[in-house]
């Protein structure tokens, strides 16, 4: 029997198992070209996003005008409305003429409707006026800004700061009624308005004549007892102590304790010289 010819040596071997595919062969340089520039794009767009999205929520710029820099700190200083933040001072100057600081300050976005023309800043310290004691909370938390917004409809945005705090915030119901006397006493702003020995109001503002032969007291009396307050209406320092001798004994009749100590203004109105209620008129301080 004949033998087969022996297996050339160039010649393919045969392994007898499964074809197989051939592997193609992937090129990724593009893919990877194309991520390269993938990562800087995304952070350009967010970049771009978070930018719009400040310019948005930006709200106003003010500048308010102050005698002293006293409390006035750059990035630290909070502007506060209802002792609910509302800003921050960023730039403390001096003004060309070197008489005044001015302050730059950048508020909410929802605080742009609150700059009109009779808004009112002032800086809030520890202070003794008028017997009372306001700012303690600042002894901790360091001084603030704080704001009273006006009514008028004109919109501002650069202020002239108040040295002390307004003695009655805007909307506060009640009149304000103007006295004239010859001498101040004891009064000071916020010095206490009885009626019937109950605390009714306050003083808010005082200056001499010019003539200078007497003051002018402005008072603030609250919503309801302002009412009570008419053309026959008479107002008296009650400062003192009203000592009195006669056959009963000795009758002392004062104010209050608080009348005693930092004086304060009282006023009634006599039944034969009632008459109608008055809204910011002048009065006789006797």
């Amino acid at each position: 029997m004949d033998k087969p010819p022996p297996a050339q040596a160039n010649e393919p071997q045969d392994p007898g198992g499964p074809d197989f595919p051939e592997v193609a062969t992937v090129r990724r340089a593009r893919w990877r070209l194309q991520l390269v520039w993938l990562v800087p794009l995304v952070a350009v767009l967010i970049g771009g996003w978070l930018a719009v999205k400040a310019v948005l929520e930006q709200g106003p710029t003010v500048t308010i005008s102050f005698k002293t820099g006293d409390g006035l700190e750059a990035g630290k200083t909070r502007i506060r409305f209802k002792n609910v933040e509302i800003g921050t001072v960023k730039k403390v100057v001096l003004s060309n003429d070197h008489t005044r600081v001015i302050a730059t300050a950048e508020l909410t976005k929802n605080a742009s409707d609150m700059l009109v023309d009779d808004s009112r800043f002032w800086v809030v310290q520890p202070r003794i006026s008028g017997g009372t004691v306001s700012g303690l909370g600042t002894l901790l938390s360091g001084s603030f800004v704080s704001m009273d917004p006006g009514k008028s409809k004109v919109v501002r945005h650069d202020f002239i700061g108040l040295e002390t705090p307004p003695v009655i915030a805007t909307g506060e119901p009640g009149s304000e009624f103007v006295l004239k006397g010859e001498d101040m006493g004891s009064l000071d702003v916020g010095s206490p308005v009885f009626f019937r020995r109950l605390q009714v109001g306050q003083v808010t503002s005082y200056a001499l004549d010019q003539d200078g032969n007497g003051v002018t007291v402005h008072v603030f009396v609250n919503a309801p007892y302002d009412r009570y307050v008419t053309t026959g209406t008479r107002f008296w320092q009650a400062s003192g102590i009203d000592v009195s001798l006669d056959a009963a004994g000795v009758r002392v009749n004062t104010q209050s304790l608080v009348s005693i100590l930092i004086g304060g203004l009282a006023f009634q109105t006599p039944k034969e010289t009632e008459g109608d209620p008055l809204q910011r008129k002048d009065l006789q301080l006797g």
